[in-house]
């Protein structure tokens, strides 16, 4: 069977229309959270890559207090929200199996506005993010592995 161009555009619009608001609303905080909290490979982790990286990433206006990211890969990140690396960790909240290599940086300085001066601290750290419909919105918090 052949389909003309119209009836596929008619299949397409179709499908948009039945596609679950919350579903995109979901992809958008998901996409927040990696703007917010992903970087795969840094270049350097200290403090001027916390300056860099938090005026590049829309962090700066007001300074944002603290922030820390992530660094590997998305698919592992994702699947704290899954049982594949992640447990539950009271209410909502998921904690990772394993440790991430993660930079947080810390404001340093007394106004909030830019330009922003950050400190950084590095390590790999076991994390804990909110998630839902499977992905991760919200960097909760880390812990130091002994």
């Amino acid at each position: 069977m052949v389909m003309g161009p119209s009836l596929l555009l008619l299949v397409f619009m179709l499908g948009l229309g039945l596609t679950p608001p919350t579903l995109a609303q979901d992809d958008s905080r998901y996409k927040r959270f990696l703007i917010q909290h992903y970087d795969a490979k840094p270049s350097g982790r200290n403090d001027r890559y916390c300056d860099s990286m938090m005026k590049i990433r829309g962090l700066t206006t007001p300074c944002k207090d603290t922030n820390t990211f992530i660094h590997g890969k998305k698919r592992s990140i994702k699947d704290i929200c899954g049982n594949k690396n992640g447990s539950p960790y009271g209410g909502t909240l998921r904690i990772s199996r394993s440790p991430f290599q993660i930079t947080s940086c810390k404001h340093i300085g007394g106004s909030s506005r830019p330009p922003c001066h950050y400190r950084a601290t590095t390590g790999f750290r076991n994390i804990v993010v909110a998630c839902e419909n499977g992905f991760p919105v919200h960097f909760d918090e880390s812990f130091i592995r002994p």
